[in-house]
């Protein structure tokens, strides 16, 4: 596989996992392609063409040399310029980051439009959800709009490196994960949730390491009521405001990758059971879903940078 055909699988992946229908997913690539010709034409060079066949405004190709087949990855959460070096040592002919970085960390806030989608098929009022997230959305632009988005990609470019990153993509195989966990097993009480999560080896694996599922607020003995994932894909975190019309709508738990203590208290301030299932835990799991596929394409997986690698393809 080249770079593109392995960029193309996450991608396709992606939208195989995505809470929204195929033919959702259509319709609003075809909103991106009216919103590009009805730019003026001086402003249509700077719209980013990916947008108009890739769902997923944090997922990138940042760096391809076009001529590799690619048969040894670097796969990791975050790259850092040292991760550069050690890819370099290790011959890796791809790095695959989970993510985003420059123009993903850029276009991050136009995915977290799927929350709304989400949230909408979760019973809560879409009017609601899309004025408190579209308001969100506004806040985490401006904030990631003084960050330093190309650093690690120029180094990349220098040392002729490969590099992509696959966050959303990533981020739906692990909230389908995990809602199907949950869904085949008869929960009654938060505890229930927690034993699922605790039989998922990546979240056995982070507990050991001082950093497995918790819970952020509510009881283990507390009744769940509705059970949402609603916190493990879109971006980054919805809108703290959210959660009172969330409960409102019969949510009684939320398994969440991270939560602020400005959220939390919001979803207590609610009545809200949140379990933390973990960050980094909950990546991995959705970056192993991927690189399971490549794996079995035959191309050599070297897992860095906190990536907690468990290959259930050579399990099969």
């Amino acid at each position: 596989m080249n770079v593109k055909e392995i960029f193309d699988l996450g991608v396709e992946l992606g939208i195989k996992n995505d809470f929204r229908t195929k033919t959702e997913i259509k319709e609003f690539l075809g909103r991106k392609k009216e919103e590009y010709e009805k730019l003026p034409k001086d402003e249509k060079e700077f719209f980013d063409k990916d947008r108009l066949t890739n769902p997923y405004s944090d997922t990138k190709i940042h760096f391809n040399d076009g001529k590799k087949n690619v048969k040894k990855v670097l796969a990791g959460i975050d790259i850092t310029m040292g991760g550069l070096l050690i890819a370099r040592e290790f011959g890796v002919d791809l790095i695959i980051n989970h993510h985003p970085i420059g123009a993903a960390l850029a276009g991050i806030d136009d995915v977290m439009d799927y929350q709304v989608d989400m949230m909408e098929k979760y019973g809560v009022p879409v009017t609601i959800a899309e004025k408190m997230i579209h308001k969100r959305i506004s806040e985490v632009a401006r904030g990631v709009s003084a960050s330093n988005h190309y650093a690690t990609i120029d180094a990349a470019k220098l040392l002729g490196i490969n590099l992509i990153n696959v966050h959303t993509p990533a981020d739906n195989c692990v909230a389908k994960f995990v809602e199907e966990k949950i869904s085949k097993v008869k929960i009654r009480i938060v505890e229930d949730v927690m034993k699922v999560l605790m039989n998922i080896e990546e979240y056995r694996e982070a507990k050991k390491k001082g950093f497995g599922p918790i819970l952020f607020t509510g009881s283990p003995k507390n009744r769940c009521g509705k059970v949402v994932i609603t916190e493990m894909t879109g971006g980054t975190e919805g809108s703290k405001e959210i959660y009172q019309t969330m409960a409102n709508a019969g949510i009684g738990t939320i398994v969440s990758m991270h939560q602020s203590e400005e959220h939390r208290k919001a979803a207590e301030a609610a009545h809200l059971n949140v379990i933390i299932a973990g960050h980094i835990s909950s990546d991995s799991i959705g970056m192993n879903i991927y690189l399971d596929e490549l794996e079995k394409k035959g191309i050599e997986i070297i897992p860095f940078s906190g990536l907690i690698r468990v290959s259930r393809s050579k399990k099969k």
